[in-house]
Formats: structure tokens, C-alpha cells, sequence
């Protein structure tokens, strides 16, 4: 009788003699080998962050983890290497390799780029998340991006925002006109056309612009980063709902030749960590602004105020102009409005929520547990 050991042995012998450890027959071999490398990534974010700043970090770290160690990612926080407004131009020239950032950041190169980020009266984060992936939001934020030699994921997404901190009461349009407020994107100038001096700071210089009174309030993410930030201390009153960022997606932009330059297994790595990290961010987002909502309001002081209707009503109609006579910036590609809206409607109906406006304001007012968010019904 032949001994089990002796039969194991005799036939690992005769695999090892018939493999050349290499492609079987008949199979083509597509160069799957992940390389290692060291990319840059630059962001827009102050250094740890939470949320932001945490979501590039975690975003490096699955590049790292799921390549094996092969791909290792530098994160520079803003200011370290380039500004944080510098982080496109940054990528684009090939001083950095990638970036995390907000995409509406970028509207300098083109107002199209504000609708991968949010747009006023836009899509919710599931929303944008289903146009980006299934919807042919993809195909055109690689169209726009690839002009400037970059490669876009999403990457995170805030969820809903809030309409921010002022350090004045307001009861009335009238109240807003002459304010300086920071919000980037086309929610500024939404602003602008209401009466209000809209700016744009990186998220480091908002505190102190703030206390030194050079802004009268300012918008930034939601409870959770906000808190973070300390704003209570500078402005007593939370304004809701964020009509400007219904939904905030984030993004990593890839500069395009070291894109190319990749086999398909690391664009696969680079991708599936992206998508990773946009997914987690999500959950992360509703989780922490609930319970830092519930510290601003009951331990810290702070007065949640909802916008007058008049200021909502201004708005919902002067997003409109924006569509019909663009700000002075480069060319506006009507097809991203066009598919945005298309989107938006048909998401909509599906979920079971109305494509019309239920209140003359055009703002529906949703409540999940303590975070009370503002979501808009139409994308007018």
C-alpha cells in the first residue's frame, strides 16, 4: 500500500516539475503586477482634520492597504506643501501626484466643477452619488477634468449642510444685504445676487476672519466639523437649511499621466479605494453631526435659527439667473445643469418624494432623529 506522505510528496514533486510558476497556457498575461511607488497627495484640509482631513488620510491608507504595501501615500495637509487653493494646480502640473479636496473650489477653471461638488437646491449625497456613478456624471466630470490633465473620483461626501454662523440675527432679506459671508461655490454667488458679499477662505483662515470681524458669518460643513472648528465662540446663531450644499461630495483628482502610466490593477486599487472612502464618509458624516448638534445646542449655548422664508424664496429664485446668465468665469457647459436636473427629478420620484415645491419657499424640512437637516424638494 502506497503511504499517504509518499503519495503528497510524489505528486507536489510532479506539480512543481510541470510549472513554470508563470501565465498558464492559453492565458493572456495583462500585467497585473502591482509596482512600488510613492505618490504626494495634497489636500485642501487643515492637518487631522476630522472628517476632512481624517478622509484623505483614510483615503491614502486604502490605496496602501489594499496594494500590499506597494503604493504608499505622502499626505500633505494644506499649507504644507502647496496652498489649499493651489492643490489643483498642484496635480495638474505634476508637482503633487493627487489631491482630496472640494471640487467647487475650482470654479476659477470653470463653473462646471461646482456641480461634482454641490450645487444650490442640488442633489442629496445619495443622489450625487448614484449621477456620479450610474447616471453619466462620471463621463463628464472625466470630460471636464481631462482639460486639466486630471483624472476625478469621489472620494467622501459631508451629507446635508447647514446655512452657517452669524454673529447678527436674521429676520429678513434685508438683514443679509452688505453682509460678508465665506461660502465658495455658486452658493456664493447665489449670495452675491441676493445683496451679500459672498468669499472664499480655506477652512484654516475661517476662525480667524471670524474674530478679527473681517466676515459677518460664514458657512462651513455642519455640527460635527464645526464644532470642531469652535465657531460658537465667534457667532451665536446656526442657521438652517444649507440650501447651497444639499449634499457635498468630495473628490480625489489623479494627475493624468501618472493615471495612464498605471496597469489596470493599481487604477483598480486607486478606485475601489476611492469608492471605499466615499461610502464610509457618509455614515460617518450623519453619525457625528447628530451628536455634535446635541453639544452645540444644549451644552455650549448655541441658537438654532431656521432662514426666513423671504431669504429662502430669494434664493430658490435667483439660482435660477445663475443657470440663464453664468457668473464672468470660463464656459459653462449647459449639459451638466441638464443632466443634474434630469437626475435629480427622476431620483426623486423614485424615492417617493414630490418633484414640485410643498411650500412657497421651495425647502421641505426633514428631521432624522437630532440633526435636522434642510432638504431641497426641486432642483428649480
Amino acid at each position: 500500500m502506497i503511504k499517504r506522505r509518499h503519495l503528497l510528496a510524489g505528486g507536489m514533486a510532479g506539480l512543481a516539475a510541470g510549472c513554470e510558476c508563470g501565465v498558464p497556457a492559453g492565458l493572456e498575461d495583462i500585467g497585473g503586477t502591482v509596482r512600488t511607488r510613492e505618490l504626494k497627495m495634497v489636500t485642501t484640509w487643515p492637518k487631522d482634520f476630522p472628517g476632512l482631513g481624517t478622509m484623505a488620510e483614510r483615503t491614502a491608507q486604502f490605496i496602501t492597504d489594499m496594494s500590499g504595501g506597494a503604493i504608499r501615500v505622502k499626505v500633505f495637509a494644506a499649507g504644507e506643501l502647496v496652498g489649499a487653493f493651489e492643490s489643483f494646480d498642484a496635480v495638474a502640473s505634476g508637482a503633487a501626484d493627487l489631491y482630496h479636496g472640494a471640487e467647487y473650489y475650482w470654479v476659477g477653471k470653470s463653473p462646471a466643477f461646482a456641480f461634482f461638488t454641490a450645487v444650490p437646491f442640488g442633489m442629496t449625497a445619495n443622489e450625487i452619488s448614484a449621477w456620479t456613478e450610474f447616471g453619466g456624471g462620471q463621463q463628464l466630470w472625466d470630460e471636464l477634468s481631462a482639460k486639466f490633465n486630471i483624472k476625478p473620483f469621489a472620494a467622501g461626501n459631508t451629507g446635508h449642510q447647514l446655512a452657517g454662523w452669524y454673529k447678527r440675527e436674521i429676520n429678513s432679506l434685508e438683514d443679509l444685504r452688505g453682509m460678508k459671508i465665506r461660502m465658495p461655490g455658486l452658493g456664493g454667488e447665489v449670495l452675491r445676487r441676493i445683496g451679500a458679499s459672498a468669499v472664499a477662505l480655506p477652512g484654516g483662515e475661517i476662525y480667524q476672519a471670524l474674530q478679527s470681524g473681517a466676515i459677518d458669518g460664514t458657512e462651513w460643513v455642519g455640527p460635527w466639523n464645526d464644532l470642531a472648528f469652535g465657531f460658537y465662540d465667534q457667532a451665536k446663531y446656526y442657521y438652517w437649511p444649507g440650501i447651497h450644499e444639499p449634499g457635498a461630495q468630495l473628490g480625489v483628482g489623479v494627475n493624468l499621466g501618472v493615471w495612464e502610466g498605471m496597469n489596470a490593477q493599481e487604477q483598480s486599487i486607486i478606485q475601489g479605494a476611492c469608492q471605499r472612502a466615499n461610502y464610509l464618509s457618509i455614515a460617518e458624516y450623519i453619525y457625528h453631526n447628530a451628536t455634535a448638534l446635541d453639544q452645540l445646542v444644549n451644552q455650549h449655548g448655541v441658537e438654532l435659527r431656521r432662514l426666513p422664508d423671504d431669504v429662502l424664496a430669494a434664493m430658490a429664485v435667483r439660482q435660477k439667473t445663475c443657470w440663464k446668465k453664468p457668473p464672468p468665469m470660463t464656459t459653462f457647459p449647459g449639459g451638466c445643469l441638464k443632466a443634474t436636473k434630469s437626475h435629480s427629478n427622476a431620483a426623486r420620484l423614485g424615492a417617493g418624494f414630490p418633484t414640485k415645491p410643498s411650500c412657497r419657499c421651495a425647502v421641505k424640512c426633514l428631521s432624522f432623529d437630532k440633526f435636522t437637516y434642510g432638504v431641497c424638494d426641486l432642483f428649480l
